[in-house]
């Protein structure tokens, strides 16, 4: 069993057909790879038989929940190495090679070799942070319910370590590149921006009514009815959430300017509504139920009213009809969450009767958020893991420090669409050059 390390990377480098740009540290305390580079850190022969029972990502995931596997170094740039050997795969003739390696009889030795070095023919159970067992049909309201208490309901208290005292859980306003910068400000500043922003866009002005869709801990709706004086309403599908934010506005004095409720968007039968923000809900909605989730918030609103929607949105694929989501974030991070590209939200935000007056793609805000909420998480680790579990914490990291590299790249953006109920006059209420903003009373 000496040297796993170094029998490891031939066997990966076989597969790859280039170079592995990694070290490997096995369990035998054997190391094998490029001196300096970012380690992965295979802690037990468990995280091979993750792989073999669930070849993929989805092994790879299980095994780094679990702590079989870890990263030494600098956890951005191995990522980013290991994203480069993934998304080369998705090169077709460089997955011809790696296919045609497969059989050749050198290969099938060391395949051998991985099964004994793996040990036991067993499938290790699934680590328990992982959802398992989903019913009924995608888009329900109780399994829509359901997917939502999995990633939120994990305790207020820990997200606190992670957000900061915002409490916002989407992505921030730089204002400029030094902003971002620790001397500079601060992610509560740039999320105090970017709620600015978004009440900016909407065109808030006193006594408005406004609805946040997916309100989370409630920052939305206390900025706007504290610096623009809205009466707002806030809807989320999590218990915890809502304590939360109703602890807030009540400690804010504004109990009488808003209301909290555990409800869904299709559940709301007091309209009409001024304005509707929906910021980093609609990814929940899933591509069978958004022509309902835009043409319900086209209904809520009165003529003229305005739907700000803040969503990530992926890049289009040739075979839209393929897409999945990945294993590692059905499984572990957002449960039947759903990204699109941007063309079709727009698409389908029209077909619903509105009339989109700007659209503004601000990705690389998103990669200087997730990496301060990354940087809060690691320097709260100990108690982020007590408050939940170590593996929800290393899910958590994985998966922000993963996400901003995707935004960094270009493979996944965020953009907020601001969309008008028009009436039939065509008279929208935007300004003709809109982009100044400057429209509704700021008393702040």
């Amino acid at each position: 069993m000496a040297d796993a390390a170094g029998r490891l990377t031939k066997l990966a480098e076989e597969v790859l057909g280039a170079p592995l740009p990694m070290r490997i540290r096995a369990w035998d305390r054997s190391e094998s790879g490029p001196p300096g580079a970012p380690t992965l850190v295979i802690r037990h022969r468990r995280a091979l038989r993750r792989l073999l029972f669930k070849p993929g990502e989805l092994g790879l995931a299980r095994a780094w929940v679990a702590g079989d596997l870890d990263i030494e170094g600098d956890l951005y740039e191995a990522l980013d190495r290991l994203a480069g050997l993934i998304w080369e795969r998705n090169d077709a003739p460089k997955r011809a090679a790696a296919l045609r390696a497969l059989v050749r009889p050198e290969f099938r030795a060391a395949a051998r070799e991985l099964l004994t070095l793996a040990g036991a023919p067993v499938p290790p159970t699934p680590p328990a942070e992982e959802v398992r067992r989903r019913r009924g049909p995608l888009h329900t309201l109780r399994r829509d319910k359901e997917a939502i208490s999995h990633h939120y309901d994990v305790g207020n208290d820990f997200y606190a370590l992670v957000l900061g005292p915002s409490m916002v859980y989407s992505c921030a306003y730089w204002g400029t590149p030094e902003a971002a910068g620790e001397s500079a400000a601060t992610l509560e500043d740039a999320q105090r921006d970017k709620l600015d922003l978004i009440c900016r866009k909407l065109g808030l002005q006193e006594g408005a009514r406004l609805l946040d869709v997916g309100c989370g801990w409630g920052s939305m709706v206390l900025h706007a009815a504290r610096e623009y004086g809205v009466r707002a309403v806030g809807i989320t599908l999590s218990e915890e959430q809502a304590t939360f934010a109703r602890k807030r506005i009540s400690e804010a004095g504004l109990a009488d300017r808003i209301e909290i409720r555990v409800q869904d968007y299709r559940e709301i039968h007091d309209e009409p509504f001024d304005a509707i923000s929906s910021v980093g809900m609609a990814e929940h909605v899933g591509r069978t139920q958004y022509a309902e989730y835009a043409g319900a918030l086209h209904s809520l609103l009165k003529p003229g009213g305005r739907l700000l929607n803040h969503q990530i949105a992926r890049r289009p694929v040739v075979d839209e009809d393929a897409y999945h989501v990945d294993d590692f974030i059905d499984r572990y991070v957002f449960p039947d969450g759903e990204l699109a590209p941007l063309g079709r939200t727009v698409g389908q935000l029209e077909d619903a009767g509105f009339e989109v007056r700007d659209v503004e793609a601000i990705r690389e805000h998103y990669a200087l958020t997730l990496r301060h909420w990354v940087a809060n998480l690691e320097e709260h680790w100990d108690e982020a893991a007590r408050l939940t579990s170590v593996g929800r914490a290393r899910v958590w990291r994985l998966y922000m420090a993963a996400s901003a590299l995707s935004f960094e790249r270009n493979r996944i953006g965020v953009n907020q669409v601001l969309a008008v109920r028009t009436p039939e006059s065509g008279t929208s209420g935007v300004p003709l050059r809109a982009r100044d903003w400057r429209t509704g009373a700021h008393r702040g």
